[in-house]
């Protein structure tokens, strides 16, 4: 029995989805928005055909012109730009399907939105004939053994004429329901090639969607960028902060002096932390003007280093060359390394000595972080791995440079080393 459950709940479908009824009150409006276009279509048709009166039945000429006035009038209502975005809603709330995995953005005014109407609405008309014409003629077939008649009617085709071949009256309720069976699959068949054809006519053009997936990707980019920015500037003052604050709190007794000057550098980093992130926020803020203080450099490097000297950890710095001849971009992306290294060494190994070296030169530099490995911890005292290391290596990626940082155990096991080389060439501008 279960090899046969599937095929028959798949040959249902159609019958007890919700797609097949939401679908045909959506291809019912069609027919009922295509009733007064065609309508005054045709008895402007028969005025011009006819000189003026209506007193006879539009004869073919008259048929042909006025189905081109119903055109005319649909492309007109289709240059409309609201209809585009109407049609566009109505079908994603109606027929769903693929039209509901695009992005929400609605076609041009155009030649699509005017295909889709005259699809819409002519295809429309002939489901509400259908409708119209099935469920009477079935509900006649299913009443027929109630009416006492020997025959009944024999489906749709007796609006045309007599039926060649009437059904007895018991056999009408079998046909009357066979006659809704194969109504209702017809509008699910003709909803579902609706459904499908919904994304090429009302969908975003193929250029839009390119657009879009640019908008998306530079969106992702900056995203990525502020992170970047947030995490490495406030993770180095948070660090510092924390390690100053310990400090100021185990020497305020013993030594006032150097509790006060942590206690000032404390206040000079909180600063620097809410200058940072209010350039990120001004970035974020398109109603606000882009902010005037610069961000930190290579040029920074000595202040970066007097900061570390005050939370207890060395910082050695061997600088040769000129900071201010590299590129404003890189400058600017290797000091956040350099800030991040002390950062990750503050954190993970805090008190011992940092050796930072910068060598520029005319189109390359490369920076060398050093400091010892603190004790193996336990098992259970694990720090987990935070965001610093990946952060540094999207920024040297994006700069087309390249940053590797761990143990080397085949140079010096017991130490931490990060390397960054970075060229660029003479005509990059800051």
């Amino acid at each position: 029995m279960r090899h046969l459950h599937r095929p028959l709940t798949t040959a249902a479908r159609p019958f007890t989805s919700a797609h097949t009824y939401r679908r045909w009150a959506y291809l019912i409006i069609g027919g009922a928005l295509l009733t007064p276009y065609a309508m005054a279509g045709l008895v402007l048709a028969t005025l011009i055909t006819q000189g003026g009166t209506a007193q006879e039945s539009p004869g073919p000429g008259g048929w042909v012109l006025g189905l081109l006035i119903t055109l005319a009038a649909l492309a007109a209502t289709a240059r409309v730009p609201a209809v585009a975005g109407a049609q566009h809603q109505l079908a994603r709330a109606l027929l769903r399907g693929p039209l509901n995995l695009l992005p929400d953005t609605p076609p041009a005014p155009g030649a699509r939105t005017f295909v889709w109407l005259c699809l819409f609405t002519f295809t429309g008309m002939a489901v509400c004939l259908a409708t119209m014409v099935g469920l009477t003629e079935s509900a006649l077939l299913a009443v027929a053994p109630l009416t006492g008649d020997p025959l009944a009617p024999a489906g749709p085709l007796t609006v045309l004429g007599p039926s060649p071949e009437p059904v007895p009256s018991p056999l009408g309720p079998l046909a009357g329901l066979a006659l809704l069976l194969a109504v209702i699959a017809a509008v699910a068949l003709t909803g579902h090639l609706m459904a499908r054809l919904a994304p090429r006519l009302l969908g975003p053009s193929p250029a839009s969607l390119l657009a879009d997936a640019q908008a998306r990707a530079r969106t992702l980019a900056e995203r990525n960028r502020l992170a970047r920015e947030l995490h490495d500037s406030l993770g180095h003052a948070l660090s510092v902060i924390t390690l100053q604050s310990a400090t100021a709190a185990r020497l305020i007794d013993t030594d006032p002096d150097f509790a006060r000057q942590a206690l000032t550098h404390i206040a000079d980093q909180a600063r620097t932390a809410t200058a940072d992130l209010d350039h990120a926020l001004g970035i974020l803020r398109e109603d606000t003007t882009a902010p005037t203080a610069p961000p930190p450099d290579l040029t920074h490097l000595t202040h970066l280093a007097e900061t570390a000297s005050h939370t207890g950890t060395p910082l050695r710095l061997a600088l040769d060359g000129d900071p201010r001849a590299v590129p404003a971009l890189l400058s600017r992306e290797t000091y956040r390394i350099a800030q991040q290294a002390l950062t990750n060494a503050l954190t993970h190994a805090p008190g011992r000595p940092l050796d930072l070296t910068l060598d520029i030169a005319p189109r390359h530099l490369h920076l060398t972080a050093t400091n010892p490995l603190p004790p193996r911890r336990p098992l259970g005292r694990r720090r987990t791995g935070g965001r610093g290391i990946t952060g540094m290596q999207e920024r040297a990626h994006l700069l087309g440079g390249t940053l590797t940082a761990g143990p080397h155990p085949a140079a010096d096991p017991t130490h931490w080393t990060l390397d960054l080389t970075l060229n660029w060439k003479d005509t990059d501008t800051p």
